[in-house]
């Protein structure tokens, strides 16, 4: 198949199932890349975990904060659905900012990320960030912010309501009644944006190396692994990556390692145009569409 004509088939599956994607595969050897909509703003979400797992090595580094540090860490004390770790604990912890980034990057805990937040506010994420050369990820405000949506004003049996919301209430300029889905006011970053972060975290570029292996090694170790991970993970490869949920977003950027070589930078953003929480389909479809660019791809070169 021709690459125009398996480009026009997926975006035919991903109208199909529901779906608008925003992907992007680029071979971090060759620089060679195929995507769809690689270059519009979606919000981060939970992907803004790894900038600021980033910038918070690189403060260790420096010798401007120690890994070794405990901090008195609030209880989340969050009863709906989906957040974990110390987002649902009922009472305060002490815990190391090293294993805080654990926690933060690897489980998605929202309630580290915070407390790694209130050490590095977002501006000095961004400000990081623009020095290592990263301009095009924009990081505004902390996790704190994502949990309060409409899906916490409705009753469980209600959550449709708050997808439908976020799926009728944007505008043609990506803003959005949902301030967290507004890409004027969210965390935001394309699948370019996120593929060109991989590629500085997994190839030589202004990130310290020691930096870049520590994320690298908190990537590996995700335990988020439902998303795109079925389409990657093998005996013959690895698989590193982040997601990132929010209401009808869903969304992966990892960088897949084969046996022979090869290693593939991946960036999968969507949006879902069917108000329901709970999408399997949509999750495998976006897998399957990252796989087919990621094949077609190694096969042409």
């Amino acid at each position: 198949m021709s690459t125009e004509a398996l480009l026009h088939d997926l975006r035919g599956q991903l109208r199909d199932g529901g779906l608008h994607g925003c992907l992007l595969v680029r071979d971090l050897h060759t620089g060679e890349e195929l995507g769809i909509e690689p270059d519009t703003q979606l919000p981060s979400s939970s992907l803004v975990k790894v900038p600021l797992a980033l910038a918070t090595f690189e403060r260790i580094r420096r010798g401007e904060l120690d890994g070794a540090t405990a901090l008195d860490v609030p209880p989340g004390r969050i009863t709906t659905v989906g957040p974990i770790g110390l987002s649902r604990f009922r009472h305060p912890a002490r815990i190391a900012v090293d294993d805080l980034l654990y926690l933060s990057t690897c489980l998605s805990d929202s309630q580290a990320a915070d407390a790694l937040f209130g050490l590095t506010p977002p501006a000095r994420v961004a400000e990081i960030l623009h020095e290592l050369g990263l301009r095009d990820i924009t990081v505004r405000h902390t996790m704190d912010e994502l949990t309060d949506t409409p899906v916490e004003r409705f009753d469980a049996a209600d959550v449709h309501l708050a997808h439908a919301l976020a799926i009728e209430s944007g505008t043609s300029g990506r803003g959005h009644r949902v301030p967290q889905l507004d890409t004027t006011r969210a965390n935001t970053g394309s699948a370019r944006a996120w593929v060109e972060l991989l590629q500085a975290l997994w190839t030589p570029s202004k990130i310290h190396p020691e930096v870049a292996e520590r994320v690298r090694d908190l990537m590996a170790h995700n335990v988020l692994r439902h998303r795109l991970a079925p389409d990657f993970s093998s005996d013959a490869s690895t698989w590193s990556s982040k997601t990132g949920s929010l209401l009808n977003l869903r969304h992966e950027v990892g960088v897949v390692e084969h046996a022979d070589g090869q290693a593939f930078a991946v960036a999968a953003l969507t949006e879902s145009l069917v108000p329901a929480g709970s999408q399997p389909g949509a999750e495998a479809l976006m897998a399957q569409v990252a796989r087919r660019l990621r094949d077609h791809l190694r096969q042409l070169w």
